[in-house]
């Protein structure tokens, strides 16, 4: 079985130009920055530009994202919220984390990439700058993320992480480090939500890149 790496085409529907772009960087130029972006990957050139000609909603509906406002579940997510999810390749590898409003997918937040990380790591800093950030706007909307032990680790104050300190990730346990010091400097006044992927589909902050 060969390890080369599959080749990936990014739809961006919603970015600075929308289009079809062979690499993640050319990608990354059209979404970083762009409130509300609206963007996934595909392995198959040709699948891409079907998706490209279809709305965002029909092609993520089928890829693990829901239209939340059309749920008709019993059980339904608090769209006035906010959503975080990380993004690593490999594990540990290359992490990204945001955080966007779960009813729009607006972007509040985005950080990395960093070397060496993990997901959970994310996950926890991003719910760091989620909290920060309803402080700073004395705002209590609840957050939602889909890793428990990135959640376990906010309720504890404490990060339980096996990845060892290097030079390469200086700059992630920096972050962490901060972010356990905000938590026990601040109360954490607002509710930290398990995101219900099997109900719900892929949170709103995923990164669409599976």
């Amino acid at each position: 079985m060969s390890s080369k790496a599959k080749k990936k085409y990014y739809v961006v529907w919603r970015g600075i130009k929308p289009g079809i772009y062979d690499s993640w960087d050319d990608c990354k130029k059209q979404v970083q920055g762009f409130e509300g972006t609206q963007y996934k990957s595909f392995t198959d050139k040709d699948e891409a530009h079907r998706a490209l000609s279809k709305s965002y909603w029909e092609i993520t509906q089928l890829k693990g994202k829901k239209n939340l406002q059309e749920l008709t579940t019993a059980d339904k997510p608090i769209l006035n919220s906010i959503s975080v999810d990380a993004a690593c390749s490999g594990n540990p590898g290359t992490l990204e984390f945001r955080g966007v409003f779960t009813d729009t997918e607006t972007e509040l937040f985005r950080r990395g990439p960093y070397e060496m990380g993990t997901v959970n790591i994310g996950e926890f800093l991003a719910i760091i700058l989620a909290l920060a950030w309803l402080k700073k706007h004395k705002l209590k909307y609840p957050i939602y993320s889909d890793s428990k032990t990135a959640m376990v680790w906010v309720r504890n104050k404490h990060v339980k992480t096996k990845l060892e300190r290097t030079s390469k990730n200086t700059e992630i346990f920096q972050a962490l480090d901060n972010g356990v010091v905000w938590l026990k400097a601040n109360s954490v006044d607002v509710e930290i939500l398990k995101w219900q992927t099997k109900i719900w589909g892929e949170i709103p902050a995923d990164y669409g890149r599976k």
